[in-house]
């Protein structure tokens, strides 16, 4: 296996390497799909996960992302990147093999040995991470950057919502029929992911690589650099503490489905492919605005609609009837999913926004360390704050007794998850106000770009109509959000006189 780099690449190697990268991918799709997600927990709670383990498992992927430093040494130190991304994802693949024969040869009945084999999936696979986007970013033509992995994401999306749906109902159906199957079911599942992410590993190693050259200034004065801007710092606060409310909640949505509500993989899975096909629907929607407006404008829209979110999730479950709930998780699926992937896309954008233009990959190398940092930290205090809770609980009902009905409304229902989702919603909401203090050229007051987004869903009602419906509740929710925590600039505030040719939606402009 031929690794080493080329001075130049012939048109006709590039577009074979374009095809090479395709494939990996839809390998590597395959491979996270097996043991992520919905998967993972279910897999994590048979073998008795507690809480905290399980936030720990939610934790790793980001835990070890301080190690990006390796690839960044290793890169420098040899100059070969198609070469450490080819091995390292050798390594990184190789120990799901291992978890899946484990398991499979009754080796194991507890989540400790499988956490220890998938610290080194995900170690190996934050090494080879940094690798590979340099290497892409040099391999993929400039001019075809947007619309070749706006295609491979594609396809990989394609290929996750039709293997999540088929090992769903495969799950659920040895879970009902033949029970004790239920672990070798996931240990095949490990034991293909592995493999398929092996051969992905193989496939990518034919892409070919150009040679690059590289910068011989110490690593660590360069990641001190986007420490000492102000502006990138305030950016670096507002993230984390956005990441570490947004982790706090969000990995224990499935846990709380599982466990409290009692539903199948099928049902989970089909909610989660509901969100995606949400933000994927919507995600053009946020990108035209984003680079029309600014990226604070939209996370100054979704992120009080993320809150409602978490909001609603204390109400699930309230009532036992299970087609209640269903609809309930419908509507925060959507709405999360629609503000997910404005919040996504605008956190990416303002940060390459903000970054040094000569030092872009510094700064972003160091927002992604500084933010993992609280990333990973969440999930683990968010299954310690689940076992606190779990003895604990809050009730409030109205309750009506007459000659002839005796009714009792539950308004509230606070215990263990719950109690997770709203503090979660809480941290959330306080992070927003750091939002303020970042600046960000070309920034536009939120209420135009409320009014213009109005005006755009208006004129495409078809497509729209349930996004405009949310961002109808949202805005209302900002107001008061601003006006509780603001009273002062409530006072004397002029309104925005906007121009009657503006009310055309942004492609008509």
């Amino acid at each position: 296996m031929r690794l080493s780099p080329k001075s130049t690449l012939t048109d006709q190697e590039v577009k074979a390497g374009l095809k090479y990268v395709i494939g990996d991918g839809l390998a590597t799709e395959a491979m996270t799909t097996l043991t992520g997600g919905a998967f993972m927990v279910a897999f994590a709670l048979l073998l008795g996960a507690n809480n905290f383990e399980i936030g720990l498992l939610a934790a790793l992927p980001t835990l070890v992302n301080v190690f990006q430093l390796i690839s960044i040494w290793l890169v420098r130190r040899y100059n070969n990147r198609r070469a450490i991304s080819v091995i390292c994802s050798l390594f990184a693949r190789t120990p799901l093999i291992l978890i899946g024969c484990m398991t499979l040869l009754g080796n194991t009945s507890t989540i400790e040995p499988v956490i220890f084999f998938l610290f080194f999936y995900y170690l190996f696979g934050s090494i080879a991470g940094p690798s590979w986007n340099a290497w892409m970013k040099d391999l993929v033509p400039e001019e075809l950057l947007g619309s070749y992995f706006a295609r491979r994401a594609r396809n990989m999306q394609l290929l996750n919502v039709l293997l999540s749906l088929t090992l769903a109902l495969a799950i659920d159906y040895v879970k009902d029929n033949f029970p004790q199957y239920e672990l070798t079911t996931y240990s095949v599942m490990f034991i293909a992911a592995g493999t398929a992410g092996v051969i992905g590993a193989i496939v990518l190693s034919k892409a070919p690589e150009p040679r690059s050259i590289l910068t011989n200034e110490n690593i660590f004065k360069l990641l001190l650099k986007p420490l000492n801007d102000k502006n990138f710092r305030k950016l670096l606060l507002f993230n984390s503490a956005w990441i570490f409310a947004f982790n706090l909640a969000t990995p224990f949505f499935s846990v709380f489905m599982m466990k409290t509500l009692g539903m199948s993989l099928s049902w989970i899975i089909g909610l989660t492919i509901l969100s995606q096909l949400s933000s994927i629907l919507t995600v053009r929607m946020w990108g035209v605005f984003s680079d029309r407006y600014s990226n604070k404008t939209i996370l100054a829209i979704c992120g009080p609609l993320f809150i409602l979110v978490l909001i609603g999730w204390c109400f699930v479950g309230i009532y036992s009837r299970f087609y209640a709930n269903l609809a309930l998780l419908i509507v925060l699926h959507i709405a999360y999913g629609i503000a997910n992937a404005g919040i996504n896309l605008s956190l990416t954008n303002i940060g390459l926004k903000l970054a040094s233009r000569n030092e872009s990959i510094v700064y972003l190398s160091a927002k992604n360390i500084v933010t993992s940092a609280f990333s990973s930290l969440a999930p683990l205090v968010g299954g310690l704050l689940a076992d606190y809770f779990t003895s604990r609980r809050i009730v409030i009902n109205v309750e009506y007794s007459g000659p002839k009905l005796n009714k009792i409304l539950h308004l509230v229902s606070l215990h263990e998850w719950n109690f997770l989702f709203l503090i979660g919603a809480l941290l959330a909401f306080l992070s927003l106000e750091l939002l303020v203090a970042v600046e960000e050229k070309g920034e536009v007051e939120k209420d135009e770009v409320m009014r213009v987004m109005r005006s755009s869903i208006r004129h495409n009602l078809k497509d729209y109509f349930l996004i405009g419906q949310l961002i109808g509740w949202q805005e209302q929710l900002w107001g008061i959000f601003k006006r509780t925590l603001h009273p002062e600039r409530n006072n004397g505030r002029k309104k925005a006189v906007v121009p009657a040719e503006n009310n055309d939606p942004p492609e008509k402009q």
